[in-house]
Parts: C-alpha cells; sequence; structure tokens
C-alpha cells in the first residue's frame, strides 16, 4: 500500500551530528514586490475547455502525448550523452511555479512563515537562502534538565502542536513539558515601510503548575537567529538590560534589506547570548547544550558565556525568568531611515499583539465554521479537536531546499563513483504527516493533505501541488520522498535516503485535481478561483500526461490494464512477503473487465492477481555473515512455490473497485462489498474499519523480524475517508442497497469521529493509525497528516468521482 521506504525509516532516528550535507548549489534570485496577480481576460472562453467534446479533448491529449514523446527523445540530446543522465534531468516544460497567479502579492504574502516543521518552533522564509528563527527552552525531569528544540518522542511532551493556524500570517502552539505549559503565538504584519514579506512576532508564554518545586519555578528560553547566507549579525548595544534597550540583533538580508530583533516583556529577565560562525544550523542544539556544560563546569552557572565569534552568522539568546513569564520577540525588515521602525515594533508587542492574536483567532474560529459548518452537527470538544486537526495540517508546511539523492538506474550506461546521483537543486513548499517522525515531503501521503487544504485555501494548495509537479523528471517520474537539506536529512538514516527511480507512490494528486475540475463544472468556486484552477491546469497539463504516461509504461503488468507498484526487493529471503503488489490497480472502468480479472465468486470479493503461495514463512536460520561468521535470524521459508493466481486477501485493497465506484448501484456485487465491510469477522471494528481481515494467514504477521505489522490489521484514516465517501455516495444512488449503504455509513462515520476525538483527549495527539481492538493510537505521534481528514468526515464533505 505505502511501499517499504517510510515504514523502514520510520523505526529508526538520527542523530543531527551525523550530518555531512554537501554544498547544494543554490539559485539567488531577488523577489519582485511590483508583480501582481495576472488576471485571465477571456474569462468565458477559458471555462469552455470543460465543456469540449470528448473526442476533442481525446484528441488534443494524442496530439499532446506525441509531442512530449518528440521533446523528450528528440529535441533533447540524450541525457548520457550530454553528460547529464535523464533520471536528473529536469521535464523539459515552463515551471507551473513560473505562473503569474504565484508570482507577486501572493508570494510576498506566503514569505515569512513556521515552515520549519521538525523543530517545536521554527521561522523561515520561503528562499534558498534564509534568515531562520526558532525557540529552544530547558525542560526538567527528575531533577534534571533536558534541552527541548527538535521535536521527538525521547522529550515526552504531554502534547503539542497548533490549536489553530491559518496557513498564512497567524498561529497558536500549545506545548506541554512536564509541569511546564508553554504556549507560542505567531502573527506577520506587513505595513508602511516594511520590506519584503513584512514583519513578525512571537508572544512567548509560560506557566507552571511546580510552585513548590524551586527548580522549576524559573524557565530558560533560547531563542535563535541564523543567516543561511552567512552574513554576519550585529549584536545589540545594551542587550544586557533589553528595558533601557530592547535591540537583541540586527544586519542586512538579500532579499529583505536591514532588518532588526526585539525583545519586549515586562516580567523581569536576564538575558545572555552566544554567537557562531557556522554554515550548518541542524546541530545548533547541540552547539547550545555544549556551552551549557562549559559555563556551568567553569563557573557553576546555567548561562551562555556572552560570547561572540567572529562574524557569527547565529545569534541564540537565552532568556530567562520567573514563572509565569510572558516575552514578545519582535522582528521587522526594512529599517531603513523614516521607515517607522519604533511605530511597528510598538504594534507588534504588549497590548496592541495581544488585540491582533484576538481578532486573527476570531478570524480562523469564523473561517472554520463558515467553511466545515459544524455548529450544529457537532458537541465543542469535537469541534476543537477538529480546529487543531487543521491547525496541525497547516502548521506543519513547512519549504525545503535541496537535492535529492537517486539511486544509479540497473542498465544505465552512468559511470559514477557512488551509488547515487544528485537531483536538481530544488525547492518544496508541503506540507508534512508528522513533525517528530515525517518533517519532509512524501508524495502520496500530499494527495490526501491536499483534499483538506483546498477547502480551506485554495492558492496554498495551489501552491504545493505545483512544487510537487516541478520536481518532474525527463522521464516523468518523481521521487517519492523529498529529504532536502541538512535539516531534513538530519532525521532519516543514511540507508534510506536515496529514491529509486523505478518506484512510484499512487498519484494520489489527482484526487484533488479532479475535485478541482467537478467544482468548476458545479460552480463551487468564484469566478476569480474558476480562472485560477483553470490556469493551473493549463500550465500542468503537460506536466500531468507525462505522469500517466510513467505508470503507464514503468508500472504496468503484462496484462492489459493491470498495473502493478515496483519497490521489492527481489534478493531478500528476510521478508516474509516482499513488498511488491501485483496488479492492484485497474484503470479501466469496464465493469465486466474488471470482474474477469479480479472478481472472486466465491467469497464475493475482489483480489490482487499474481505470484502467490499461501505456504510461507518465516523461521529462525543460521546465516553466514562476513568472514565465517553466522546469525541466527528469521528468513523466509517457501514450503510450496508460488504460482499465478488471485491472491485471497480481503483488505482495503479488496475495496477499491468499490472505492472508484465502478460498481453499478444495482449489482448483487456491490451488496457483497457492504457485507465484507459490515462484517466483524472480517473488517468491521467498533473504531474504524482495518485494514486486512482477520481470517487472512497474513493478518497481524510480521515482515521481517524489524518490521512489525503494518498494514495488516490496524485502522487508517485515509482510506477509512476513501470508503466512507463511497458509502456516502452509493447512500444516495437509486438501488435495492442503498438504506443498507446509509446504515454503514452512518455507524462507521460515528466509529471514527468519536475514536479520533478520544484519543486526542486522552493522549493529546492525532496518531499515524489506530488499534482494531481497542481502537488506540499507534505508530507515529503527532501524525495530523491524513488523520486530519477527519474533519472532512465530521463536515461530511467527501471527494468526488
Amino acid at each position: 500500500m505505502t511501499g517499504g521506504g517510510r515504514r523502514a525509516a520510520r523505526s529508526r532516528t538520527r542523530s543531527s551530528t551525523d550530518v555531512n550535507e554537501e554544498d547544494d548549489a543554490l539559485h539567488r534570485t531577488k523577489p519582485n514586490s511590483k508583480l501582481r496577480r495576472a488576471k485571465t481576460k477571456d474569462h468565458g472562453n477559458a471555462l469552455r475547455i470543460l465543456n469540449a467534446n470528448l473526442k476533442i479533448m481525446l484528441g488534443f491529449s494524442i496530439v499532446a502525448a506525441i509531442i512530449i514523446f518528440f521533446l523528450v527523445n528528440h529535441l533533447i540530446n540524450p541525457a548520457e550523452e550530454a553528460g547529464r543522465p535523464r533520471v536528473v534531468t529536469p521535464f523539459p516544460a515552463p515551471k507551473i511555479m513560473d505562473l503569474p497567479l504565484f508570482q507577486g502579492e501572493h508570494k510576498e504574502s506566503l514569505y515569512w512563515g513556521t515552515y520549519r516543521p521538525n523543530v517545536y518552533f521554527g521561522i523561515r522564509a520561503r528562499t534558498p537562502r534564509s534568515l531562520i528563527a526558532g525557540l529552544m527552552w530547558l525542560g526538567i525531569k527528575d531533577g534534571r534538565y533536558f534541552m527541548r528544540h527538535v521535536c521527538q518522542d525521547s522529550d515526552e511532551l504531554s502534547t503539542y502542536g497548533w490549536t489553530s493556524h491559518n496557513g498564512r500570517d497567524f498561529g497558536h502552539q500549545l506545548l506541554v513539558d512536564q509541569d511546564m505549559t508553554l504556549t507560542t503565538s505567531f502573527l506577520k504584519s506587513k505595513e508602511d515601510g516594511s520590506g519584503y514579506g513584512g514583519d513578525w512576532a512571537v508572544r512567548i508564554n509560560v506557566q507552571s503548575q511546580a510552585w513548590n518545586d524551586e527548580m522549576k519555578k524559573n524557565v530558560h528560553l533560547f531563542f535563535y537567529l541564523a543567516d543561511e547566507e552567512g552574513n554576519a549579525l550585529s549584536l545589540g548595544r545594551d542587550i544586557l538590560d533589553i528595558h533601557e534597550n530592547s535591540l537583541l540583533a540586527s544586519g542586512w538580508q538579500t532579499d529583505i534589506g536591514s532588518w532588526q530583533l526585539h525583545l519586549k516583556s515586562k516580567a523581569n529577565l536576564e538575558v545572555h547570548y552566544s554567537g557562531f560562525r557556522t554554515p550548518h544550523v541542524h546541530n545548533l542544539s547541540d552547539l547550545v547544550q555544549e556551552n551549557l556544560a562549559s559555563q556551568l563546569m567553569r563557573f557553576n552557572q546555567l548561562q551562555l558565556p556572552d560570547s561572540y565569534e567572529s562574524s557569527s552568522n547565529i545569534l541564540v539568546f537565552q532568556i530567562s525568568g520567573k514563572i509565569p513569564l510572558e516575552a514578545d520577540i519582535v522582528f521587522v525588515s526594512g529599517t531603513r531611515v523614516n521607515s517607522k521602525v519604533e511605530e511597528r515594533i510598538t504594534n507588534l508587542a504588549g497590548v496592541s499583539l495581544t488585540n491582533q492574536i484576538k481578532e486573527k483567532q476570531g478570524e480562523f474560529d469564523s473561517k472554520y465554521e463558515n467553511r466545515f459548518q459544524l455548529a450544529d452537527k457537532l458537541d465543542s470538544k469535537s469541534i476543537n479537536v477538529g480546529k487543531a486537526a487543521i491547525g496541525n495540517m497547516l502548521g506543519g508546511i513547512g519549504y525545503f531546499y535541496g537535492q535529492s539523492k537517486i539511486s544509479v538506474p540497473r542498465n544505465s550506461n552512468v559511470k559514477n563513483q557512488d551509488d547515487f546521483l544528485l537531483y536538481w537543486p530544488a525547492e518544496l513548499y508541503t506540507a508534512v504527516p508528522s513533525r517528530p517522525f515525517f518533517p519532509r515531503g512524501f508524495l502520496w501521503d500530499e494527495g490526501f493533505h491536499q483534499l483538506l487544504i483546498w477547502r480551506w485555501d485554495l492558492l496554498i494548495s495551489l501552491d504545493i501541488i505545483g512544487h510537487w509537479l516541478d520536481l518532474m523528471n525527463l522521464d516523468g517520474w518523481i521521487p517519492r520522498e523529498q529529504i532536502l537539506g541538512a535539516e531534513a536529512r538530519s532525521k532519516v538514516p543514511a540507508e534510506f535516503v536515496l529514491q529509486h527511480p523505478s518506484n512510484g507512490n499512487p498519484p494520489t494528486l489527482f484526487l484533488v485535481l479532479r475535485d478541482l475540475v467537478n467544482g468548476i463544472k458545479k460552480n463551487k468556486f468564484t469566478a476569480t478561483e474558476s480562472t485560477e484552477i483553470i490556469s493551473f491546469l493549463r500550465q500542468a497539463y503537460v506536466r500531468l500526461e507525462a505522469w500517466f504516461q510513467w505508470f503507464n509504461t514503468t508500472q504496468s503488468g503484462k496484462d492489459s490494464g493491470s498495473y502493478y507498484w515496483h519497490g521489492r526487493d527481489n534478493s531478500t529471503i528476510r521478508e516474509l512477503n516482499p513488498k511488491e503488489y501485483g496488479s492492484t490497480a485497474k484503470l479501466l472502468s469496464d465493469f465486466d473487465t474488471l470482474n474477469q480479472m479480479h472478481f472472486d465468486h466465491a467469497s464475493g470479493a475482489y483480489f490482487d492477481f499474481g505470484n502467490h503461495t499461501e505456504k510461507v514463512r518465516l523461521s529462525w536460520k543460521p546465516v553466514m555473515v562476513g568472514n565465517n561468521h553466522v546469525n541466527r535470524e528469521l528468513v523466509r521459508e517457501v514450503l510450496e512455490w508460488p504460482e499465478l493466481k488471485l491472491v485471497p486477501h480481503v483488505g482495503y485493497v479488496s475495496l477499491f473497485p468499490f472505492i472508484a465506484r465502478i460498481i453499478p448501484p444495482e449489482s448483487w456485487i456491490l451488496e457483497k462489498q457492504l457485507d465484507l465491510i459490515s462484517n466483524r469477522s472480517i473488517l468491521w471494528t467498533n473504531y474504524g474499519l482495518r485494514s486486512l481481515a482477520k481470517a487472512s494467514s497474513l493478518y497481524m504477521k510480521r515482515n521481517t523480524e524489524h518490521d512489525p505489522p503494518y498494514w495488516r490489521g490496524p485502522i487508517w484514516m485515509n482510506m477509512n475517508y476513501m470508503i466512507l465517501s463511497s458509502l456516502r455516495h452509493y447512500s444516495l444512488e437509486n438501488g435495492p442497497y442503498r438504506e443498507k449503504a446509509r446504515a454503514i455509513y452512518y455507524e462507521l462515520r460515528q466509529n471514527l469521529m468519536r475514536n479520533v476525538v478520544q484519543n486526542y483527549h486522552r493522549t493529546g495527539f492525532f496518531w499515524e493509525q489506530y488499534d482494531q481492538k481497542r481502537g488506540k493510537g499507534q505508530a507515529a505521534r503527532s501524525f495530523t497528516g491524513w488523520t486530519s481528514l477527519v474533519v472532512l468526515i465530521m463536515a461530511e464533505t467527501y471527494n468526488e468521482i
């Protein structure tokens, strides 16, 4: 279902000090603030393309495919001959992100953001070499201090995440660390005199329940600013006395010009600092801890040394005080003469900031209700969980820049001393599945993310999809996992970094694009929105066609209309069922052909077709390793050789024809699918539908010694959402099974909502999957990702097919 990449990497963590990032080639471009979103004049003609004659559209598709084939194979010099392998050559078409709708005001409005999802609180700009900011603090457990910075489960925070975030200029986050509660509020402002992207402020509030513990009466915060361009940062003159002068630092940056950082607070604060000169930021936690340890050993003081390396491009400010504590950090850009700096600083601190935060919170709440209309459907407890779901999704959007590492294709003429090739330097603006475990882009996850995001902010969604499609190479392939830059790579073990050009993920971005096209046909968008979508689709069409052709050729099976997902390691003997999903996708909508290929009349279920045997198991065997060294390992033992046949395992994949709504509403086969869904011995549980039937011989079986069951029983929200969507569809279609579908839909929806809400209130987190026996959240926690689809389930808003 998801391939081997993410699961294998999920169970491992990597120290930030392990990274040895090669220098990425950088393209520095200065934003043009004068550009404005282009307006399409011929709006009527643009809309008419959606109603074009099918034969004309089909003919256009064929011509476009021929043109693409000709361009790729004839007009472009063969990559190997030109010295650049095809697999790392960009697709030869205008970039989607060059469209006017992504320039000007839109681009500037998204310049600053909380685009560092891997840390508890981080700010950066959408540019390759940015000023970046972030927060650390000292947590206390069992009488010892621990540095908090990068999101990780080992910190044992009771909860953390955005309770609200609008994706653009406001967010509010709650973090509970033992007895200490922190909130961080982020707000952007664009005033007269501001530089490109405007100004921003961060309010940090700290409370504690441990009034009797002297150690826990104080808090040590560390706010830092770093310049990835390497520009030196200047310290304020009276930094140790912020009440006399609030200026912490100042400097100059290519995009925004001169800037200043200020600290405002009524509390009695003690401020110390350290300045560092280093090209890397991913190991900043280590640098700060080393400084603190040295000071503690030499002077018995838990404070930074007030030292500044020559031309430091990183400044860390330690802000210490008694709890409760509240401090405002204000960043102003364009601080030239007569730019109203003092007025802008005052506007982003104190009472003024309080009022603006309240106003933005009110706007978020109103937009949430306007978009999803839950006030009359659900209780306040469930509504607030939904707010946290979309807040975490939007607050988890990140910006990354770097080069993917690509495995050298087999049967390639490429000669390379390493086992990888570097993709071209590229940027990616994307949501992420999980801040602690998967703080990077995943291609098939992103389609599910955008089902929610486009309904909140259409332009942000198109922006994200455009970034992904611009990552397409000459063959129409997109690397399915994006590990760009040192900060992202620091979370992934080296053996899982390589992306394999033979492997693909289900192209779920088409789910979103189909929603948008259907929305235009049904007049769900404003005229401006429709124009923007059509402009996007026109530019994206040639890439979407190439992507389709890539799937249709590289992932096709032996029989016409059959497909399989690559990713299997044919040489391994340690996997019970190597990850190949032979012929799992059926693109043709012909019901009879589908039944001939995949339907099993005896069970009433659809099955995969491929090489299969039930007589296989994992057994402990002695395995020779290295120089005459023997290990005892679990290896696959095949007792009967596989043969081509239907694979008799009911699971999510069995319901794909149902999900795709290929089954006619009057067909007896539809009733069989409803029976499979509602049968407690097969898929049904009180918490959602399990991923594999209890009766399956693979149910809850490990795939390797170190790979526990993943898609072999637990409940996954993305697939439950798709199944629920089709249940709703069939409950509205005329047919003999309409009422049965409606009853199952109602109960399944209630089970899913109740379980996610209860888990969130009990644990403080959304989870990657849920246990099918007790409904308990498991695997990666703080997994907003596709689990945030619970918002659409609450709103009864589903994808259209």
